[in-house]
């Protein structure tokens, strides 16, 4: 349903990280313990970890919910070691009910993939993989995910890491926290995609096209730990804002929309885990963890206390004039070399 936060993981299990007294991990829990127990020492194992005033990154920025929840968003530069550490320590520090990620189900993949799969496919970008993008998405939304899967390469092989490496690690620390859920929380892809078209003139689809085919600029790890800075990071939007504003738009500004939502229905209130239905419902306030581009934390913070309605920005308008032209040139162009390279191989034959 629409809305509702997309589960990837439910109940994880603890870490084994030391304490003082109480059970460290799962393995310390005698066999012989009631489920009802065991219940009760993993979530005060989990209690105990939970650190009261948590020392946390400067990349962290604190929310609070009408009902005392608490939502500590880590705000990340996606190619950055450091962001991978930040995410880390943030999750060990407050010992989260629930971890969101800017992900949605079309990349959930990437969760499960190994840096050196995900730079292998990073880097092989051919023919197959844009007719399987056109295919699932439309002809513009797929040359466009395969533009912008490009400039991923693009930075994958600059900087020789895959993206996405603090999503992997959040996933992984979320597994070792007791009654841990993990939740993600971005907007289906192919929705953004369309609606970005969508809001281009034929020329600004030209003009962002051309420039994202040519991108050849060096980039170090130095430019990818700038991007954790919200001053530069804000800069940069701004030089964007000023010359594709509806792109702006649809890409930052709406999933800042739909990540906040998310992050607030990933913070209602936690019901204490129960051995049976019999037993009475017990809610505490919970806390978050979001783990989001640097890029989305001012918007975030901007729409945290507004009533927001998503429904309007996850309709895919009607395809224009221009993108009707486009996609029958395309076409057009895609199966007019297909059959001058059937001609060719007859000839020579």
């Amino acid at each position: 349903m629409q809305g509702e936060p997309h589960e990837a993981a439910a109940e994880a299990m603890p870490s084994s990280e030391d304490s003082e007294e109480g059970p460290n991990d799962a393995s310390d829990i005698p066999q012989n313990i009631s489920d009802a127990d065991a219940f009760k020492l993993l979530w005060a194992m989990k209690m105990k970890r939970r650190q009261k005033k948590p020392a946390l990154p400067e990349t962290v920025t604190e929310l609070v919910t009408e009902d005392g929840g608490k939502v500590y968003i880590v705000g990340t530069a996606h190619f950055s070691d450091s962001s991978k550490r930040d995410v880390v320590k943030t999750i060990q520090e407050v010992q989260p009910d629930v971890v969101v990620v800017e992900l949605c189900q079309y990349r959930v993949s990437m969760l499960k993939m190994d840096e050196k799969t995900l730079l292998k496919e990073a880097k092989e970008i051919n023919l197959e993989k844009l007719q399987q993008a056109i295919k699932q998405n439309g002809v513009m939304s797929g040359l466009m995910q395969m533009l912008l899967l490009k400039v991923s390469a693009h930075i994958t092989e600059q900087l020789g890491m895959a993206p996405g490496g603090e999503f992997r690690e959040a996933f992984k620390e979320a597994s070792r926290v007791p009654f841990c859920k993990f939740h993600l929380g971005d907007r289906p892809i192919p929705v953004t995609f369309k609606r970005a078209i969508a809001a281009l003139s034929f020329w600004q689809k030209a003009k962002l096209a051309w420039g994202l085919c040519f991108l050849s600029d060096p980039i170090s790890k130095d430019d990818v730990e700038k991007c954790k800075q919200k001053d530069l990071l804000e800069q940069m939007m701004a030089e964007m804002i000023g010359e594709f504003p509806d792109l702006h738009r649809t890409i930052v500004s709406e999933r800042d929309v739909y990540l906040t939502y998310m992050l607030r229905q990933a913070a209602k209130k936690t019901e204490l885990p129960r051995i049976s239905e019999t037993e009475p419902r017990e809610c505490v306030p919970s806390v978050v963890v979001g783990v989001v581009g640097m890029g989305h934390v001012p918007g975030i913070e901007k729409h945290w206390s507004e009533e927001l309605n998503i429904q309007e920005i996850m309709s895919v308008p009607p395809p224009s004039l221009s993108s009707k032209i486009l996609r029958s040139v395309v076409k057009a162009t895609f199966f007019g070399l297909m059959g001058y390279g059937c001609y060719c191989v007859g000839t020579s034959t």
